[in-house]
């Protein structure tokens, strides 16, 4: 084998091995533009103008959504200064989109993330359980960080105007019943959702696919519209989270 077919052979090796270990999603990263064309598909048909993007670390999914077509606003949250010093890059030269720096939940005020080892992704306010520290070694815990919470009602009048149909997505690693309690009256005003749904218990105390779907068509009213693979346990292959994506059917 000559050395330039040994330096290809590598270089598709490295690139096997990186679409292996990167989650979908992690920071720095693209995620996959069909899954983002299919998402923009929806969000046109439903008539989408304004995302809520919680948990959006460096801004890898509103980065998704300008280059597969979406063109309506988009407001993030991040409330890690790091990342969202990545994400704030990533908005500045477009005049819809923007940034607070706050997590979102139940309760307003100080609030405890747990920093997870995977540059962040699996980062949460719960404990992370032992099935996915088997499946993720690399996503560990590393330490704690304080950051300000705020409920999404009352953020809500400040963030969108009347008449906007408003998209919610939630990457908040098992939080995510706290954040929706957190829109309050609001909730109602939510037309579409994409959330995590675990399929085991990997967060203590944290939503599972039953409560996220249950949640999200009995008391958001939305239906069913897609499923996307999350996190796979590498040693058997078993999914161990997933994507919803809900919109409500008028």
């Amino acid at each position: 084998m000559t050395a330039a077919m040994t330096a290809a052979v590598g270089d598709r090796a490295r690139t096997a091995l990186r679409r292996i270990v990167r989650p979908l999603g992690a920071p720095g990263g693209r995620l996959p533009d069909d899954d983002g064309s299919r998402l923009v598909r929806l969000l046109r048909r439903y008539e989408i103008d304004l995302v809520l993007d919680v948990g959006a670390y460096g801004g890898a999914y509103g980065s998704l959504l300008r280059r597969c077509g979406y063109e309506g606003r988009i407001v993030s949250f991040e409330p890690l200064r790091e990342p969202r010093a990545e994400l704030r890059l990533r908005a500045a030269e477009d005049p819809f989109w923007s940034v607070l720096p706050y997590a979102l939940g139940e309760r307003a005020g100080p609030l405890t993330l747990n920093i997870a080892g995977d540059a962040g992704v699996s980062s949460s306010a719960l404990p992370m359980l032992p099935r996915h520290l088997a499946a993720a070694p690399h996503a560990a815990y590393t330490g704690t960080r304080s950051v300000e919470a705020q409920r999404l009602d009352a953020l809500w009048e400040g963030v969108t105007a009347p008449g906007e149909r408003v998209f919610l997505r939630l990457a908040v690693q098992g939080y995510e019943r706290e954040v929706l309690r957190g829109a309050g009256a609001f909730a109602d005003e939510i037309v579409g959702l994409q959330a995590g749904a675990s399929l085991v218990p990997l967060y203590e105390g944290g939503a599972g696919f039953d409560d996220v779907l249950a949640c999200a068509r009995g008391e958001l009213g939305l239906t069913l519209m897609s499923v996307r693979p999350g996190l796979t346990d590498p040693r058997d292959g078993r999914l161990l989270q997933c994507e919803l994506v809900l919109l409500r059917e008028d």
